[in-house]
């Protein structure tokens, strides 16, 4: 780990980012997705998520993939909290924290934080699979005249949330393919 932490500093590549949150979060076995679908490979995002260093060079790689007409990013409850904080650090970009459903008491908000409505919002995530549950928030967010044309995420599984959010009007950006991690 130490020499990791030594090649943070100097800008760790994509290609060591790729190896590092494979080595602390990639799990064999049968897990049941948010889709439904039961899979032989999990990524357990709050592992690379609780990691400062590593989640560190997650961000300042990701940072070069927001918008240049992007205004507020907006991050997805539970996984995309911890990455839209520290991208907001880095960018200077305020942000939204986005729950998944509006809370029923206080303030009765769906997105807690800077205002969303007529703003160009860039909705942040950590590992993104089918893209049902950014599908969803999106059209929650657009109701609340949020403007939402991409979706940026730490790793797409390349398992149809391309295309189903392009569906949707949307783009996937994200730092990581599953084809970028061993088979």
């Amino acid at each position: 780990m130490e020499a990791f932490q030594e090649e943070v500093e100097g800008e760790i590549v994509k290609s060591e980012i790729a190896k590092q949150i494979y080595a602390v979060s990639h799990l064999a076995g049968s897990f049941k997705l948010r889709s439904g679908r039961i899979s032989n490979e999990y990524f357990d995002k709050y592992q690379f998520e609780a990691d400062p260093i590593l989640l560190n060079a997650i961000v300042k790689q990701m940072l070069t993939l927001i918008p240049s007409d992007i205004k507020v990013l907006a991050g997805l409850e539970l996984g995309g909290i911890s990455i839209v904080t520290l991208l907001s650090h880095y960018s200077g970009l305020p942000t939204a924290f986005v729950r998944k459903e509006a809370k029923k008491y206080g303030t009765s908000r769906l997105a807690e934080g800077v205002q969303i409505n007529n703003q160009k919002v860039l909705i942040v995530e950590d590992v993104v699979t089918s893209g049902g549950q950014i599908i969803i928030s999106a059209n929650q967010l657009r109701q609340l005249s949020a403007q939402i044309d991409y979706v940026l995420c730490v790793i797409d599984r390349e398992e149809g949330a391309v295309d189903k959010l392009l569906a949707e009007g949307i783009t996937l950006l994200s730092l990581l393919k599953r084809s970028d991690f061993p088979n």
